[in-house]
């Protein structure tokens, strides 16, 4: 077994580390469920390839064998969350290091009181806020079962379930400035649009006005200068005409 001071590393390493796209996913995975150093998704991917290997062993094994002993890990694997009870060795095969991260305590923690980050949720866990039953968990990678799951709650002197709380309201407040202000402008963009559309009819109307003014008054001048010339012809010598 070797010394207790010095037990036996639980993580191996990726065969490439430096890959560049193996770096991006590694990031991606500790931002998204709050890990602290890749340390942890690498222990992670240890014991996913330790449970798909024994999956392969069963499958290897004979009927009779794999009968007996195949209950006995999908039970496991069932009680925590990680297959449905009536899953096979296939469903175990095809699990992923999500399916095991997902069922750490700082992540169902996360979910199940809406933190806005799971970096506070962890925060919340290591400084002893959470509690699963009468039992205080500060272990990040705690792994729940299904059992106990559904009695998770804050301890009785914390106080981020008020806080929670406070940030909610104030969440629902800012939606609803937002709201208001979203209808202030879509009303001042309607009231501008009939502004507009006002002054545009205004326009045509006066320039509809104008033009009725024009004709009425070309009227009277040809009028006036139908009357003017019509005396000149009647005071025109008879002789002219015959000329």
């Amino acid at each position: 077994m070797g010394d207790p001071k010095y037990p036996r590393r639980a993580w191996r390493k990726p065969k490439r580390p430096l890959n560049y796209n193996l770096k991006m996913d590694e990031l991606k995975t500790l931002g998204t469920f709050g890990l602290r150093t890749k340390r942890e998704l690498w222990k992670a991917h240890t014991e996913l390839s330790r449970v798909r290997h024994q999956a392969r062993s069963l499958l290897a094994l004979r009927a009779e064998d794999r009968s007996k002993k195949e209950p006995i890990l999908m039970r496991s694997l069932a009680r925590i969350g990680l297959v449905s009870p009536d899953a096979t060795l296939d469903d175990v095969l095809n699990l992923k290091v999500s399916d095991l991260l997902a069922r750490r305590f700082q992540t169902i923690v996360t979910k199940k009181f809406e933190f806005k980050t799971p970096y506070q949720a962890r925060q919340a866990v290591v400084h002893g806020h959470m509690m699963i039953g009468e039992r205080r968990i500060n272990i990040p990678s705690y792994v729940v079962t299904v059992e106990e799951e559904g009695s998770i709650r804050f301890a009785a002197e914390s106080k981020i379930p008020e806080r929670l709380e406070k940030r909610r309201q104030d969440d629902r407040g800012s939606d609803n400035e937002e709201d208001d202000h979203e209808a202030a402008g879509s009303d001042a963009a309607e009231g501008a649009e009939v502004k507009q559309q006002d002054v545009q009819n205004e326009q045509q109307q006066q320039a509809q006005n104008d033009g009725d003014t024009g004709s009425e008054q070309g009227a009277k001048n040809d009028a006036v200068q139908n009357a003017e010339t019509a005396p000149a012809a009647e005071n025109a010598p008879a002789g002219s005409s015959s000329q």
